[in-house]
């Protein structure tokens, strides 16, 4: 199959390979940073989630029993708006940090983190287990977790900046 420019079209796939390559990870950049900002979002402007005996109290309280570290439920449960307030400013970093591509493997990190805390609690008891949407999310962190945002990101543009002009800068943030 030839390509424009090029006899025989290997310059050109080339390209188109490494670009995927390169920007394989940015869907799921893009993903999970909105997924989690509109998470957290939506747990800091429900006015029922922190309630006494709102949302996230009877979410806790009927998962209890069912969780696979009912002592992580029982630590939520003696503070629950502190617990709540917590993950939804977790959820609101990790999406922000992860859309942006600032700190971006750390904020994968969190997002990881807060996965894995509601699949061993909230999602343990999903049969079959895929029904459980929590692991899905922390096999998907993970890559980000690994290999960061180093395009069309704030930590490449900050890596450019600091190695300055001409010191083999891509120049794509």
């Amino acid at each position: 199959m030839a390509a424009i420019g090029t006899p025989d079209g290997t310059r050109r796939l080339d390209g188109l390979r490494d670009n995927a390559v390169r920007y394989a990870l940015l869907p799921l950049r893009i993903f999970l940073g909105v997924t989690f900002i509109y998470a957290g979002l939506d747990k800091l402007t429900d006015p029922t989630f922190f309630a006494s005996n709102g949302t996230l109290v009877t979410m806790l309280h009927s998962v209890r029993d069912s969780a696979a570290i009912p002592g992580m439920v029982d630590l939520a449960l003696k503070s629950p708006s502190g617990f709540g307030y917590a993950i939804a400013l977790g959820e609101l970093a990790a999406g922000l940090g992860t859309f942006f591509g600032l700190l971006s493997r750390v904020a994968a990190l969190g997002g990881a983190l807060i996965s894995l805390s509601l699949w061993l609690t909230v999602s343990w008891s999903s049969t079959p287990y895929y029904y459980g949407n929590d692991l899905a999310y922390l096999m998907a962190w993970l890559p980000l977790v690994l290999a960061g945002a180093p395009y069309l990101s704030l930590d490449a543009w900050l890596t450019a900046r600091r190695r300055g002009p001409g010191h083999g800068g891509t120049g794509e943030v």
